[in-house]
């Protein structure tokens, strides 16, 4: 258990803080110029200098770039065709084709509006050397406020949602193991015919990871704020508290888990099961508002769906308990039930 309580929460922030991202760059793209003129240099010189894109390869022949990109050295292809700068100077208009590999649609979404934005920067660089007395400015003019994450990092909003991930994994495996550990090097039976209630077993098993949990958040917290510069608007106090509660939910779950299964194998596979649910489910990755109405409704009994809008809105928003207050109260009765079939389930039998 040593490992999965001090090794395993450090690992899993430092890593997946700088895995866990959608950001897309470094996209390989391979340039097929037909033209090599110096209008075509120019445009590729952009792609070129774009934090976006790595240049994988030139070449002449599409099938050669196509190849590339079934063979996955290359993700999107730049198409210039032949007398690209003549049509541009000639017909005041060319042509150019970006082919993107859309396995991943997210992905290829976001690589082809990168392609094009820059496109039509080099659009409107041509329109301004040529026509430098046309006013190109727009009727409207746009300028964006970020709030609450102003340098748009990701990691800004990925690290509170892996804190929750942090103190589950915590609650949930070592609690899970718990009793069933029990059963399996045979102390159960002497637990069994003292005189302890059965509440009092539970709780004697749930406190202690209880407060080790709060002390690997707080350390993780700690940690957010050196290496990731995570701010904390918001009161610590409230983040733990709800914490609190939340770990009791958890808690619950396992030590359910823990009286169900008679092996620590099983009570581990019986987690792990429940734990791939709650994460892909939890809106750490993807939106809840994107789901299904289905799968909106079994969310209902996801608890990590309920902590992680608190610890961010909490951290970066500066949230009062009163923005969180339907959160706090949902796993109030999770808690509750979650013991409660702990306690019954636990048969106190010599």
């Amino acid at each position: 258990m040593l490992p999965i309580i001090f090794v395993m929460p450090m690992i899993q922030l430092l890593v997946l803080s700088f895995a866990a991202t959608f950001e897309i760059k470094n996209t390989n793209l391979y340039i097929v110029d037909n033209d090599h003129s110096q209008l075509s240099r120019e445009l590729t010189g952009k792609f070129r200098g774009s934090p976006f894109y790595t240049i994988t390869g030139y070449s002449d022949d599409y099938k050669t770039a196509q190849q590339a990109l079934e063979l996955r050295k290359a993700s999107q292809i730049l198409i210039i065709p032949s007398h690209f700068e003549r049509d541009l100077h000639e017909q005041d208009k060319a042509k150019v084709q970006v082919v993107t590999d859309a396995i991943n649609g997210s992905a290829a979404a976001l690589t082809s509006a990168y392609a094009l934005s820059i496109i039509r920067d080099f659009n409107v660089k041509l329109l301004v050397e040529t026509f430098p007395a046309v006013d190109l400015k727009d009727p409207i003019d746009v300028r964006y406020s970020f709030w609450y994450n102003p340098k748009l990092d990701y990691k800004t909003f990925m690290v509170p949602g892996i804190l929750v991930l942090l103190v589950t994994l915590i609650g949930l495996f070592l609690s899970g193991m718990n009793v069933v550990r029990e059963k399996e090097i045979g102390t159960i039976e002497q637990i069994n015919v003292t005189p302890i209630h059965k509440y009092e077993f539970i709780a004697g098993k749930l406190i202690p990871f209880w407060i080790i949990a709060l002390f690997e958040l707080a350390f993780g917290l700690t940690l957010a704020k050196l290496v990731f510069n995570i701010p904390m608007v918001g009161s610590i106090g409230l983040i733990f508290g709800v914490a609190s509660v939340y770990l009791i939910a958890i808690m619950g779950l396992g030590l359910f888990i823990s009286t169900l299964a008679d092996t620590q194998q099983q009570s581990m596979f019986l987690s792990w099961f429940f734990m791939v649910i709650f994460i892909l489910m939890s809106g750490l990755f993807t939106p809840i508002d994107s789901m299904p109405e289905w799968a909106k409704t079994i969310n209902i009994i996801n608890p990590i769906h309920y902590f992680i809008p608190v610890m961010r809105n909490v951290m970066l928003k500066g949230s009062t308990f009163a923005d969180i207050s339907r959160h706090f109260w949902a796993l109030i009765g999770y808690g509750f039930i979650s013991i409660s079939l702990a306690v019954w389930r636990y048969r106190k039998t010599s």
